[in-house]
């Protein structure tokens, strides 16, 4: 299925809210109808970051269960990706703890601590300062309480760095094939978008290994159009971005699927079922 290309939408993250957008989903509810519209226009996946009741993300198990479940309710064959990035004030066992008590199909396992702050791009100066912690010990215990759950990790790589992190602890041998990785692009902390750096990181995955992309703001269009051109998935989404690429606001997160659904198909590739998502991804289960 070499011609199919997954599209993911992430629904929301955990620093865009709806004065950056108004789509920008923070009840289960506004969760359920963004990811039906996504699913309608050509999503096999979603991403989620679950809000509280002030839109502010939230590590609460309850409400994460009552977001995804409101989810598969509304679309009950759509793959849910959920978050153990759950929010500056989570500690390492409430991040975990979530994926564990909720089991979803996918969630994202990151793989180095960082800088991950909010910088304004024209001045340098720095609004919001915080470091992502994400340890050898935590790569390797949140890693193996996935693959005990039948949750299958979408590892996220910031820089090269992180992908050679990942590959020292799956020298232990826990994680099942085929692996999934993430590269994501813009994060303040992170590496901006180049296409060498790209290439770097395709040429050095794993045999049979799947790939997609992310980016921050205009880096999500430029990143998800090289990944789709060298074999690899998409992710786009009002997590990373609330713009078309005229600058437009985005109407929702289905305008940003359509995007990537005209993208794959200007280069003679089709979206991917949810059915066939599973299958290329090695998931395990509905």
């Amino acid at each position: 299925m070499s011609d199919k290309v997954i599209i993911t939408a992430a629904l929301s993250g955990a620093g865009t809210f709806k004065h950056n957008n108004p789509a920008v989903p923070y009840t289960p509810m506004e969760f359920a109808e963004e990811a039906h519209k996504a699913f309608q226009a050509g999503a096999a996946m979603v991403h989620i970051h679950a809000r509280g009741e002030d839109g502010m993300a939230t590590h609460d198990v309850e409400r994460i269960r009552a977001t995804h479940d409101a989810i598969k309710e509304r679309v009950p064959d759509i793959i849910v990706n959920l978050s153990s990035a759950v929010g500056p004030l989570a500690t390492p066992e409430q991040r975990i703890a979530q994926i564990a008590a909720i089991r979803p199909e996918m969630a994202s396992l990151n793989t180095n601590t960082m800088n991950f702050s909010i910088v304004d791009r024209k001045s340098g100066m720095v609004a919001v300062d915080f470091v992502f912690t994400n340890t050898f010990t935590m790569l390797q215990d949140f890693g193996k309480t996935m693959e005990a759950n039948q949750v299958k990790p979408e590892v996220e790589v910031y820089d090269i760095g992180g992908l050679d992190n990942f590959l020292l602890i799956a020298r232990q041998g826990f994680f099942s094939g085929p692996v999934n990785f993430n590269f994501v692009w813009g994060v303040a902390g992170g590496q901006k978008f180049r296409p060498d750096a790209f290439t770097t990181l395709v040429h050095a995955l794993p045999p049979e290994s799947n790939f997609t992309t992310c980016g921050i703001a205009r880096d999500q269009f430029k990143a998800c159009m090289q990944s789709c051109l060298m074999g690899g998935h998409m992710r786009v989404g009002l997590e990373d971005n609330t713009r078309m690429p005229d600058g437009e606001m985005a109407r929702d997160n289905a305008e940003l699927v359509e995007w990537a659904v005209g993208v794959a198909r200007a280069l003679g590739r089709e979206p991917a079922t949810p059915a066939e998502a599973r299958a290329i991804m090695g998931l395990k289960r509905i």
